[in-house]
């Protein structure tokens, strides 16, 4: 592999040099050979499972690596830190895949750094193996999303409520700058390492602002709220809870990071909380857009003084973008919900038909996944259609009506609405008996096969209808919980 670390280049106060902490008895348990073949990983070393166990536990370093832990603050839960950064991670380097675009590659739970607070710096096999399964299903869903490269057991055990196995994830990103690394020197009154992150980032990431001047800075705030509106609306078309949408945890790179407490919505209600931790269901389904404007304000706070050194004239420049966010966002997200339910081009009235369905899915305790699913299949379909009609009542009169004003055929109608209405999604109860296998018995027998239906999410597979059922207590007490 042909590491490469720019971010090293920058001053040593944006990370902590430091080398992860070597595990007893690495295993690979988990590998993504995709990923791998994208990231031109060599032969002779994708072959010796021994060997990228020692690779990807952080034990062995490659030439080239310069392993770092990155600096950032954050507010959590709407309460600022003003330094967190990666407490149980170590950035080993960037390398090119093979269309010649960069990517972090980062172990997770490799040992503690200057920024563990505390905490041993590992990770149990359960986070891990969730986050390799949730990252390979949303991107198959087609969701910007850092990927998990690997799972690596340690031989070695950690200590939350109970003792747990312990493990290494490997993930794969576009970058790890987030709006927490600009709070972080913000906070503490760094205008120049401010600019020299924004460039970098600029560089990274928006490379067409370059030659804006003291507008780039403006553009740059434009472009992040862009690539975050269409991540968020994303989500939410298909029913994905973060769960911990922390200004630390929102990648400027507009993928989702950072696969915690996160789950999929069963039955739909935008009141839908399953994170341990979120007690006053901040980040419920319904409030992710919310959330999402209340981070990127924060963003353009730690701009202003790049924008402009009077901080009023500054503030009036940013504000027009900020208080479009909710409009930007509402435009995009009922365009997505417009495409699930098959509109070829979308009407301003069409919002009323839109919201009706959802409040008939809300009120009749519906599932999200298969209610649209149906809705999709009664295109090509009596029986579904019969089925849908008596589910969805006058809402699906309204929508045939809607679609019949179009004029285009079933066929292409349908194609559209499959393309925005998976058949599988990785539902909560199959991710929980995978990681219980994995955890229990060090089997990947069923991540593998589960992973391989995720992998065709809009597909219907030998196997899909293994992973199709809705839980039998829809949900009612399901938690996910952090792992640090």
């Amino acid at each position: 592999m042909n590491f490469s670390n720019s971010y090293v280049k920058l001053s040593d106060i944006f990370y902590e040099k430091i080398r992860p902490a070597p595990v007893r008895a690495p295993q690979l348990l988990l590998w993504n050979t995709s990923l791998a073949k994208q990231l031109m990983i060599p032969n002779q070393l994708e072959q010796d499972q021994d060997a990228l166990a020692q690779v990807f536990s952080g034990n062995r370093i490659l030439h080239g690596s310069e392993p770092i832990a990155l600096a950032y603050a954050g507010h959590q839960f709407g309460h600022f830190v003003p330094q967190l950064g990666d407490g149980r991670a170590h950035l080993l380097g960037e390398v090119l895949d093979q269309s010649g675009q960069k990517f972090d590659i980062q172990l997770k739970g490799s040992g503690p750094t200057k920024f563990a607070r505390g905490g041993d710096g590992r990770c149990a096999v359960g986070p891990a193996v969730r986050e390799f399964i949730m990252s390979e299903a949303m991107n198959a869903l087609g969701i910007p999303t850092s990927r998990s490269l690997a799972v690596v057991t340690t031989g070695e055990s950690v200590f939350r409520d109970s003792t747990l196995p312990g493990a290494v994830v490997t993930r794969v990103a576009s970058s790890h700058i987030r709006i927490g690394t600009f709070q972080f020197f913000a906070a503490r009154g760094d205008h120049e390492s401010l600019k020299v992150l924004s460039d970098f980032t600029i560089e990274r990431h928006f490379p067409e602002l370059r030659e804006e001047g003291p507008n780039k800075y403006i553009g740059l705030l434009d472009n992040v709220i862009e690539r975050q509106i269409q991540l968020v609306a994303e989500w939410m078309r298909v029913g994905f809870i973060h769960g911990v949408m922390n200004t630390d945890n929102t990648a400027l790179s507009g993928e989702t990071i950072d696969y915690g407490p996160c789950a999929m919505m069963g039955n739909f209600d935008p009141q839908t909380v399953y994170s341990s931790i979120d007690t006053n269901g901040r980040y419920a389904f319904g409030n992710q857009p919310k959330i999402a404007h209340w981070n990127i304000a924060r963003f353009a706070e730690c701009l202003l003084p790049l924008i402009g050194a009077d901080t009023d004239k500054a503030i009036k420049q940013v504000e027009p973008l900020i208080s479009e966010f909710p409009d930007r966002f509402n435009q995009i997200y009922v365009e997505k919900l417009g495409k699930k339910l098959g509109l070829t081009s979308f009407q301003q009235e069409d919002q009323k038909l839109l919201f009706s369905l959802l409040n008939r899915l809300k009120e009749r305790n519906m599932d999200y996944t298969t209610s649209f699913d149906l809705l999709t299949k009664s295109l090509m379909s009596e029986a579904a259609a019969s089925q849908a009609k008596n589910e969805f009542g006058d809402s699906f009169e309204l929508w045939q009506q809607r679609l019949s004003e179009q004029q285009e055929n079933s066929q292409k109608i349908y194609d559209l609405m499959r393309q925005h209405n998976p058949v599988v999604i990785p539902r909560n109860h199959h991710v929980e008996a995978a990681i219980q296998e994995c955890e229990q018995h060090g089997k990947v027998t069923l991540a593998e096969s589960f992973l391989n239906v995720l992998r065709s999410p809009y597909e219907e597979l030998a196997t899909t209808s293994q992973y199709q059922d809705p839980p039998e207590d829809g949900d009612k007490d399901y938690q996910t919980f952090c792992g640090t």
